[in-house]
């Protein structure tokens, strides 16, 4: 896509001060207005809090962002989150970066002006990534609640029983005559002496 034509938010979180203790967010919002593409960049308390994403969805529709990235926590903990927000917005939600800055700089790093510095990298990475995505659409298909587990050693056994357990079919797929791997082939076990077999 044409950078004259991208329009990124940035919003850099202080997580109370998970982040802020240790990072200087504003110095980081700061530097994000200067990243090629960027229309809009600001730091909020707490960006995952229903006005934080309030704040997304507002600047979607009344600066016509069509990019957004979030410098904040885990992935895993709120990229759902922020996904929704920017769908309610009006945008792609595959159109939406994430920069974890919390465990990647603020919970690591103990210096404050190496961590905003590694903070700044990290957004400036995002930015440029997000300027690369592409609209997607999010599709069921049906499928088998099924699981195939090759090798039938320990680790077999167990993970074919924990999906097993789990409600799903299992098909256990050994190439030796029988099960239990290098495990069956001793005699006793290290500290109790059971039986391996």
């Amino acid at each position: 896509m044409n950078l004259s034509k991208i329009r990124t938010g940035v919003y850099v979180c202080h997580c109370g001060t998970n982040i802020a203790a240790t990072v200087d967010v504003a110095e980081v919002a700061n530097f994000a207005k200067g990243l090629g593409g960027v229309a809009i960049a600001r730091d909020y308390t707490y960006m995952c809090s229903d006005p934080g994403q309030e704040l997304i969805k507002q600047d979607i529709q009344e600066l016509g962002l069509n990019r957004v990235v979030v410098a904040s926590c885990s992935p895993l903990m709120h990229e759902p989150t922020f996904r929704r927000a920017c769908e309610e917005g009006g945008l792609n939600p595959f159109f939406f970066q994430m920069a974890n800055i919390r465990e990647h700089c603020s919970w690591v790093v103990d210096d404050r002006s190496q961590a905003t510095s590694k903070a700044k990298s990290l957004v400036a990475a995002a930015v440029r990534r997000v300027h690369h995505h592409n609209p997607l659409t999010m599709r069921q298909v049906e499928m088998t609640p099924a699981a195939l587990v090759v090798g039938g050693g320990i680790a077999g056994i167990e993970a074919a029983l924990k999906m097993a357990d789990a409600g799903k079919q299992v098909y256990l797929v050994e190439r030796e005559p029988s099960i239990g791997g290098h495990m069956a082939q001793l005699y006793k076990t290290f500290p109790t002496l059971d039986c391996a077999a």
